[in-house]
């Protein structure tokens, strides 16, 4: 079972990655971190353009969680750029973000699952610990690939060089 204690420790270790980590690669993330903050805010109306209306005004939440959730996805890419990993959890928390933010009446798949009024009387109240599920998944993916490079660094295991006989 694990403990809280556990838990920190993994954290200090993602965090003592991150001290390891060059002025280019935290610039890097944020590069990522704004073009996912416009991937995410566009189709969400946080960023108002004339390409889509929203009925429903945005949540005071939503705000802060495109923020968070664009950096973490910021840092995860720029954590992945350097190792072979999987980019399941960054789009399964991307696309949680996007859910939870969107409006609750423009969401097609809601509204055919749960109509115009369920969508506004079930799905919304729901957004935001969908929001919270996307921050959690998109964190934890985070101390998992940071505390790989403390634990494993990608310059470990150089790949033998081949010589000609």
């Amino acid at each position: 079972m694990r403990t809280p204690l556990g838990y920190a420790r993994r954290v200090r270790h993602a965090v003592s990655a991150l001290r390891l980590w060059t002025p280019r690669r935290f610039g890097f993330a944020l590069v990522v971190a704004a073009l996912a903050a416009v991937v995410t805010g566009v189709p969400t109306d946080l960023i108002n353009t004339p390409l889509i209306g929203r009925p429903v005004p945005i949540a005071i939440w939503s705000y802060p969680l495109w923020i968070v959730t664009s950096l973490l996805i910021g840092f995860l890419v720029a954590a992945s750029v350097a190792r072979d990993v999987s980019s399941k959890p960054l789009a399964g928390g991307g696309l949680l973000a996007i859910f939870a933010m969107g409006c609750p009446v423009c969401n097609k798949p809601i509204v055919l699952l749960l109509g115009a009024s369920g969508a506004l009387e079930i799905w919304a109240p729901v957004q935001p610990v969908i929001g919270a599920i996307a921050v959690i998944l998109l964190s934890t993916a985070l101390i998992v690939r940071l505390r790989g490079e403390v634990y494993c660094p990608a310059d470990a295991h150089p790949t033998p060089s081949v010589t000609p006989a």
